[in-house]
């Protein structure tokens, strides 16, 4: 039996977060196969969290910068440990390398951490992103534990194509894995256009897009809309919204700040058009997957819907003006066969990119080949080879040296 240990960066919540329903499709794919999953975690229990019982799934709770850890792992001996984020790479490679050198590393992106800061840099410069912003401190963390890795998981075809061209990583060393989604879903009976009301936008809090997002829909973006809608009611929701996300509940200007959704796909099916101008960010976005899983047509940014839907027509509307943003939501929200025509694009998206059946078998094809020849992958991969070297010697010594201060400060 194959042996499956993910290293979270936090406890996947699916209702909080695309992150974490990214990983319980992949967890899903691994059960499906009858293989051994634990999923292990330094990070704080918290209340959003998913209960992994019914998959079967061990979760164990380990500690940062401890030789705990390399006991565990020496016993347990996974098949394959995949990293949640780079930045569990470089916290925990080393060690898995140390005790586990057979081992299959793959690194889950979720979405490249240095594009979207380097879009937030100069968005809030207002300027476009350089070479300068792709050359961060974060970026040459997050590049190094891909190419220290044997595999990585890309979410997007547009950061596909910025590692192979911008920062010239082998092809071999990345597999585009967009979201897993059962087509089936979209069978499921659907509210009509008559039975649905209002505009909806969701997104935790946490993350500083959805955060600024919510900030320029309540400033500039609804009130357009609300003038030439003037009783429509926009609902926000996310997980964790601070008290001046709730602050921003208006009532008298239809703008509802309702904070995590139980159930996000429920709220979502019953909007009849979701808004979400993003106008920074990266990877692909969750929340425009759900909508049009429940046949709810949208209105989004280039941002927003970047590699979301290949060459097929949008789900809803499409752009960075907040005018033309406000009048395209007023227009798919007004005339019913703009709406209907946006549910069946929906559809099609679905149903031609993120089929989890199709998806699922290629990654497992490309795991299977990679633990077939691992040993000539890694020697193909000499700059991995190098950072591995180097880059694992001064981590793990950091990390021994953190360690016995803490032991020191234990015993003080």
């Amino acid at each position: 039996m194959t042996n499956v240990l993910i290293i979270g960066y936090v406890w996947p919540e699916p209702n909080s977060s695309a992150a974490g329903t990214r990983m319980m499709e992949l967890m899903a794919l691994f059960r499906a196969e009858q293989w051994q999953v634990t999923f292990a975690s330094p990070a704080a229990r918290s209340d959003h969290m998913a209960d992994l019982s019914p998959l079967e799934i061990e979760t164990v709770a380990i500690e940062l910068n401890n030789s705990s850890f390399d006991r565990y792992i020496s016993e347990l001996q996974p098949d394959i440990v995949m990293f949640d984020r780079f930045m569990m790479e470089e916290q925990f490679g080393w060690r898995v390398e140390q005790h586990c050198p057979d081992a299959l590393r793959i690194l889950d992106t979720e979405d490249l951490h240095s594009l979207r800061d380097a879009r937030h840099r100069a968005f809030k410069q207002q300027r476009e992103v350089n070479q300068q912003d792709l050359s961060s401190d974060i970026a040459l963390r997050e590049i190094a534990a891909i190419l220290r890795c044997d595999l990585s998981l890309i979410i997007s075809s547009h950061e596909m194509k910025l590692l192979t061209d911008h920062y010239r990583i082998d092809s071999s060393l990345l597999h585009h894995l967009p979201f897993m989604l059962d087509p089936q879903q979209l069978s499921q009976p659907r509210l009509s256009f008559e039975q649905r009301h209002d505009f909806i936008s969701i997104g935790n809090f946490r993350h500083a897009p959805n955060w600024d997002a919510v900030r320029y829909l309540k400033d500039t973006i609804w009130p357009l809309i609300r003038k030439q809608l003037p009783k429509a009611n926009l609902h926000v929701y996310g997980a964790y919204p601070p008290a001046k996300a709730m602050a921003l509940n208006n009532p008298k200007q239809g703008f509802y700040v309702k904070g995590w959704a139980k159930d996000a796909h429920e709220v979502m099916a019953q909007a009849r058009v979701c808004i979400a101008p993003l106008r920074f960010g990266a990877g692909i976005k969750g929340k425009l997957a759900d909508a049009m899983l429940n046949g709810t047509p949208n209105v989004t940014t280039t941002i927003g819907s970047e590699s979301m839907h290949g060459q097929l027509a949008w789900s809803g509307a499409v752009s960075d003006d907040p005018s033309t943003f406000a009048y395209l939501a007023t227009h798919l929200y007004n005339d019913q066969q703009a709406w209907q025509q946006a549910v069946e694009n929906g559809d099609s998206i679905i149903y031609q990119q993120y089929n989890k059946t199709l998806l699922g078998h290629a990654l497992l094809q490309q795991i299977a080949q990679l633990r077939a020849n691992l040993a000539s992958h890694r020697l193909n991969n000499f700059q991995g080879m190098m950072l591995r070297h180097h880059g694992h010697k001064s981590t793990k010594y950091m990390a021994q040296w953190i360690e016995a201060k803490n032991k020191l400060v234990v015993s003080d």
